[in-house]
């Protein structure tokens, strides 16, 4: 059964992937273990009441494990499996599949769409940056070709942060002939660099997502800022005023001070990646829900990205025909 199929009070015994986990403390001063599993259609809150020593030697961020428990709804806490037993899964017990989401195209077709659009790159030190970052002999784009976008929110996967920066990269290309005054060069470049902090923001654990030490005393724009600050430093000749256009567009493509830029964009660029951006991320989050939403259901309850429910139409026909 997948996690998007649980009803109120089904019983369920399957392998799941363990997400997040924290140890806590009940009110007797006893600990019980509070999870977050999932498999590729969604995530679901449960807890270990019992036997907490011995979950804990077996639970951990990443872990596929066999669990067994109940699901039910609570009317004041939500969703939540409480498990009454677990153990580590086998292997050929599951499929990877069935448990890790990723994007819908190939990586190796992203790839190959990345290299053409590097290729249409003309002005020689955006194309020398360019090279020393996705150079297929870089060891950056070894970690850029494989890490997630998001921990939740939008392609929170493996190869996501790839899928991501190529499409708000694609169409910021494709948009900046239509409007006078933008030089592509620097918006398509800026574009593929955004959120090139977020290879250190992340650890990846399974397939479980977490921000690092790292990620959480800098944040991934700083830390974006200063990578390619330092990849820039290391190319000759590299113009400062070049410099400053693609490491503004870095800085402020979240748009706000509020949302966790330190400056708004200033830039006909910075604005339109900017934008880009939060559309991709928006359209992001309704794969992500609908990917999670019971067959059947057209509503999707209050998404905190969306800011609102997200609909999507046919899907009880779809359903009704299957």
């Amino acid at each position: 059964m997948q996690v998007r199929e649980f009803i109120d009070g089904c019983e369920i015994a399957q392998v799941l992937l363990i997400r997040d986990l924290e140890l806590k403390t009940r009110r007797d001063g006893g600990e019980y273990l509070k999870l977050t599993i999932g498999d590729r259609t969604g995530s679901v809150p449960a807890v270990i009441w019992d036997g907490v020593v011995e979950a804990r030697e077996l639970c951990a961020t990443g872990e596929v494990i066999h669990l067994s428990g109940r699901y039910c709804v609570h009317s004041r806490f939500g969703p939540q499996l409480t498990v009454a037993g677990l153990r580590r899964a086998n292997e050929g017990e599951y499929d990877p599949s069935d448990l890790f989401d990723g994007p819908a195209r190939r990586p190796e077709q992203m790839e190959a769409d990345l290299r053409a659009l590097l290729s249409t790159i003309q002005h020689p030190h955006l194309r020398r940056l360019l090279n020393e970052i996705f150079g297929e002999a870089s060891a950056t784009w070894s970690s850029y070709r494989d890490a997630p976008a998001a921990k939740r929110y939008h392609q929170a996967y493996r190869h996501g942060l790839l899928e991501h920066s190529l499409s708000v990269a694609q169409s910021v290309s494709a948009i900046s002939a239509t409007f006078p005054g933008i030089d592509r060069d620097i918006a398509v470049t800026g574009a593929l660099l955004h959120d090139i902090g977020k290879l250190e923001a992340y650890e990846v654990q399974g397939g479980a997502i977490s921000m690092s030490d790292h990620g959480r005393l800098y944040g991934e724009i700083p830390i974006g800022y200063y990578r390619v600050r330092r990849t820039i430093d290391r190319i000759d000749g590299f113009p400062p005023e070049l410099a400053q256009a693609v490491l503004h567009i870095i800085l402020s493509h979240h748009g706000s001070l509020e949302h966790g830029s330190p400056v708004v964009p200033c830039t006909r660029e910075a604005t339109l990646v900017h934008m880009i951006d939060n559309l991709g991320g928006r359209l992001g989050s309704f794969d992500r829900i609908e990917k999670e939403l019971p067959v059947g259901e057209e509503w999707s309850g209050y998404d905190r990205a969306l800011g609102g429910g997200a609909y999507f139409a046919g899907r009880a026909e779809t359903a009704e025909a299957a």
